[in-house]
């Protein structure tokens, strides 16, 4: 499995991680046969969140693939915090240590390799969550940081007081959801594609090391659902598919290998719990697009170039 650096720690991750959101729809028995076949694809990186069936992910997760020492360090694990279910949003120190504490109990380990606020906290107090950082880094509970969903004011106000390095921003990202894209290509247009949305995110992300997970790697746009074998992606599907007959790949593989080839050097994370499918996930970890036909599947999701 390829691999990419995860922000400035000078540590390789695999290019395709696990997203592990779903896996409370598996038995025991049904999750290890998932978790093995990661690990025998080189997908060792596993994304969790403690809101991810209420805890029960990382539950089924620890029971799956017991945590022995020799297990462990052959691994990465990386959690999320900061949402509270009918609640709202917490970055306060208490509810980020306290939820970290309950992350390690459920996965039966000592320690997270990342972890990482999930969605912006609009009464998020910088100097709250470096005191919660440097404690976690100092109990070794948390050996690196990062964010999710997160702008570039964000992750700058973070970082008038956060001192450890922020390594990931784990964002939404796919073929046909590119608005980090698009608003780079249509610069001084009046078009929908050149709206900013993020504060110019991954550029930011570029020059500052931190490395981008595309979470929904394969959702259409916003809503439910795939746009692998959609009709009203009709245009973009015919061009993955003959894509994929000349590298031998399904069209899945193709848009993984999409998001891959951009020199940002992302990392896609991979939500399907199918031991198949993640297999032709995979797959597209061996591919490079030529400009080509980066820039052809580009336009058959309906982007424009000015």
């Amino acid at each position: 499995m390829k691999t990419v650096k995860l922000g400035n720690s000078g540590i390789s991750i695999p290019v395709i991680a696990s997203g592990c959101m779903r896996l409370n729809g598996l038995d025991h028995k049904q999750a290890a046969v998932y978790l093995h076949k990661c690990l025998d694809l080189g997908i060792h990186f596993f994304d969790h969140s403690d809101i991810y069936g209420g805890g029960s992910c990382e539950e089924i997760f620890a029971k799956a693939l017991p945590l022995t020492a020799s297990v462990r360090e052959k691994i990465m694990i990386q959690s999320k915090c900061g949402i509270r279910p009918n609640i709202g949003y917490d970055f306060s120190k208490d509810h980020i240590l306290s939820s970290v504490d309950g992350i390690l109990k459920r996965l039966g380990t000592e320690y997270l390799d990342v972890l990482l606020l999930h969605r912006p906290d609009a009464l998020m107090e910088p100097e709250e969550i470096a005191e919660a950082f440097d404690e976690l880094e100092k109990a070794g509970k948390v050996r690196y940081f990062g964010v999710s969903n997160h702008r570039t004011s964000q992750i700058c106000l973070l970082k008038k007081c956060v001192r450890q390095a922020l390594v990931v921003n784990q964002l939404q990202f796919s073929i046909t959801f590119s608005g980090m894209i698009t608003e780079g290509m249509e610069v001084n247009m009046d078009t929908r594609g050149a709206a900013d949305r993020d504060g110019g995110i991954l550029d930011h992300c570029r020059l500052n090391d931190i490395t981008i997970q595309a979470w929904s790697p394969f959702q259409a746009g916003s809503g439910p659902g795939s746009f692998i074998g959609n009709e009203e992606y009709g245009e973009l599907n015919r061009v993955l598919r003959e894509t994929g007959e000349r590298y031998g790949v399904s069209e899945t593989a193709i848009a993984a290998a999409w998001i891959l080839r951009h020199p940002a050097c992302m990392q896609v994370l991979a939500g399907t719990t199918n031991p198949d499918r993640l297999e032709e996930i995979a797959k597209g970890a061996d591919i490079v697009l030529s400009r080509e036909e980066w820039y052809r599947l580009y336009l058959a999701a309906g982007h424009r170039l000015p």
